[in-house]
């Protein structure tokens, strides 16, 4: 340091421990009162809000993260002893490569005697039979969603998605991106169904999770209409966000319940405050997690629309969109697939995907054909992109065993029910055995 081959920068802790968060959670920046008109506020930018200064601060990000538990699975799980768990798990996300040392490695979910099913929806246990999530926000949302839809408390304790976040360059590119992954909703739903069982049985679906999502809240889940205007940008989005209901608000780290009758939107909240609180742009920011709609705009493009996966297929997603949104002829070539549909429509083929997967129709073609279709012009943006590991394949190897399955009319649901009926005999224990994580696979 004293060499001048150091750098040394002063960071009050809690400021360090939002940093990290903010680089793994992809956010470049954040604003805190922590050191303004301070000495580590030289150099930095400020701004007030409601007559305070703020010190903005940048997210870390690194290339290489090492962070040390006393446990971890292969799936890379980890478990900390006591106070050894500080500052890891925001260690952990926010490096490109992160190298955890153990004490013990295990199998997953070996520690608590559980097993972790490549599932969309838990398929044996009913709501009732499992424990809510002991987080107070939870707390707050759960008897809530009772009042919004039917399906809501199904969706909060035996529901799963895996989700892909796409980033952009600027307003008109994030609404591009954002269009064209709405408009896939029909085909990543037929695609990625598997959620065909729950409560012990078979519930009529292949995608039983994404129609619990059609009757949880339509103040904040579903399709978004303006998406699909050419000339939509982020003040639709804002104003779409400002009249959601809010959930709860935060103050001294605590979620005050704000679903009480008659409610209170964030336009209202920002026009009136509520009980003596203003809004701020950490209230802004904590709002628009609590919107579920099928893709979501934050600092990225949030696509939350497929059922979880087993491992083997955890990567189509990402790479299905990184395939579609990052070449401009993909993009065209995808939009075209898509473009036509009115938004009852879209509604339409979505509900029939639910239903039925690759075998649902949009107008006169199979949502299959159409998914085959989507498939193709994704492996040819990324051959395009020529984004090589170490054997010099490119990423379009995470498609491979997808588009086998969308060539063959299969959905991991549709395999799945078939071994239900078929050699699984309505076993329960067969059908964990066979939807491990551990275990092969169903192709």
């Amino acid at each position: 340091m004293l060499a001048g081959e150091l750098d040394l920068q002063l960071t009050p802790q809690g400021t360090l421990a939002e940093k990290l968060r903010a680089g793994g959670a992809g956010i470049p920046g954040f604003y805190t009162r922590t050191a303004a008109g301070t000495k580590l506020a030289d150099g930095k930018e400020t701004k007030s809000f409601d007559g305070k200064e703020y010190v903005l601060e940048e997210g870390i990000r690194t290339d290489l993260s090492m962070v040390k538990a006393w446990k971890g699975d292969k799936a890379g799980n980890l478990v900390y002893r006591k106070t050894s768990r500080n500052f890891n798990p925001m260690i952990a996300t926010c490096g490109k490569v992160t190298v955890a040392e153990v004490e013990q490695l295990v199998e997953v979910g070996h520690e608590y005697g559980a097993v972790v099913l490549g599932l969309g929806m838990q398929p044996i246990s009913t709501v009732d039979e499992i424990e809510l999530i002991p987080k107070k926000r939870y707390r707050i949302m759960y008897p809530y969603m009772a009042r919004k839809g039917g399906l809501g408390q199904r969706m909060m304790k035996q529901t799963a998605g895996v989700q892909a976040n796409l980033d952009y360059g600027d307003e008109a590119d994030a609404m591009r991106k954002m269009r064209l992954s709405m408009g896939m909703v029909p085909l990543v739903y037929a695609m990625f169904a598997n959620s065909p069982l729950c409560d012990g049985r078979l519930n009529g679906y292949q995608s039983y999770r994404g129609h619990i999502w059609t009757d949880t809240d339509p103040d904040r889940c579903g399709m978004l209409d303006f998406v699909f205007r050419d000339d939509a940008g982020f003040e639709d989005y804002v104003e779409y966000a400002l009249d959601v209901p809010m959930y709860f608000l935060y103050r001294n780290h605590e979620p005050h319940d704000l679903t009480k009758p008659p409610g209170i939107t964030f336009r209202q909240f920002m026009e009136r405050g509520w009980r003596g609180e203003r809004a701020t742009i950490e209230d802004w920011g904590t709002h628009l997690t609590t919107i579920f709609t099928e893709v979501r705009l934050k600092k990225y493009v949030e696509v939350r629309t497929a059922d979880s996966q087993p491992p083997a297929l955890m990567l189509a997603l990402p790479a299905l969109f990184k395939g579609l949104l990052y070449d401009s002829d993909c993009m065209t070539g995808a939009w075209d697939l898509v473009k036509r549909w009115s938004f009852e429509e879209r509604l339409e083929y979505t509900d029939a995907a639910h239903k039925l997967g690759l075998e649902g129709r949009a107008g006169s073609a199979r949502l299959g054909e159409l998914a085959l279709e989507a498939l193709m012009i994704a492996t040819v943006g990324l051959e395009r992109q020529h984004a090589l590991n170490g054997r010099g394949d490119n990423e379009s190897i995470y498609l491979l065993r997808l588009l086998d399955q969308v060539r063959n009319g299969w959905t991991q649901a549709s395999l799945t029910i078939e071994r239900w009926k078929g050699r699984w005999n309505y076993d329960v224990q067969r059908l964990v055995e066979g939807c491990a994580y551990e275990a092969e696979g169903l192709v």
